[in-house]
């Protein structure tokens, strides 16, 4: 944890928090909860998500099951900064889609004695890390990985699988081109995409 003075002349400590996994496993719900709980604790909070994610709405971070929180859009990570200035506790949803300096960025907000919290896709849909969450992942002082349940059989799902064709790596999409799947699974419907 970094520390700052506050405008007490106490300290004030900031840190990394990351909330990862797969498609439909409750990222951005897990990530609305924690804004609203800093918000009962009456503390500044903003929350960001990249502008190209416009799929439940162009500005509130939404999750699947329809909580939804006021937020930022913004192009790139380096913007995050500018606007973060007079909060205490910073949500970034969607993290995959920004690129590595977001890494930069959330540990410049956490040596501020910003409290920052991640949500974020750890694989893509080939099965391999994701973006800036790996680094993320590193230097985060806490971190969250949240499971859906498989499409195909039941058992706890951390693949994103694509079920759609498409070889780019971004591809915006819920239920009509992505299914939650086990490793077992995965491995499987892999195989028989090839």
């Amino acid at each position: 944890m970094f520390l700052e003075k506050d405008n007490n002349g106490g300290t004030r400590s900031g840190w990394i928090e990351v909330v990862c996994g797969s498609m439909f496993s409750g990222k951005t719900e897990e990530l609305i909860r924690r804004l609203n709980r800093a918000r009962i604790a009456k503390q500044k909070v903003e929350v960001f998500k990249p502008a190209v994610d416009t799929r439940y709405d162009k500005e509130d971070v939404v999750s699947h099951d329809a909580s939804k929180s006021a937020s930022t859009p913004v192009e790139n990570a380096m913007q995050i900064l500018f606007y973060a200035e007079d909060f205490e506790v910073v949500g970034i949803d969607e993290a995959q889609f920004f690129g590595p300096e977001l890494v930069n960025v959330c540990n410049e907000l956490a040596k501020q004695g910003k409290r920052v919290i991640v949500a974020g896709l750890d694989m893509d849909y080939l099965g391999k890390p994701f973006g800036p969450i790996p680094q993320l992942l590193a230097s985060a002082e806490y971190v969250t990985k949240v499971h859906a349940i498989c499409m195909r059989c039941g058992n706890l799902a951390n693949y994103s699988h694509r079920t759609i064709k498409d070889d780019n790596l971004v591809v915006i999409g819920e239920t009509e081109a992505y299914e939650p799947l086990c490793r077992q699974c995965f491995t499987k419907a892999r195989g028989e995409s090839k």
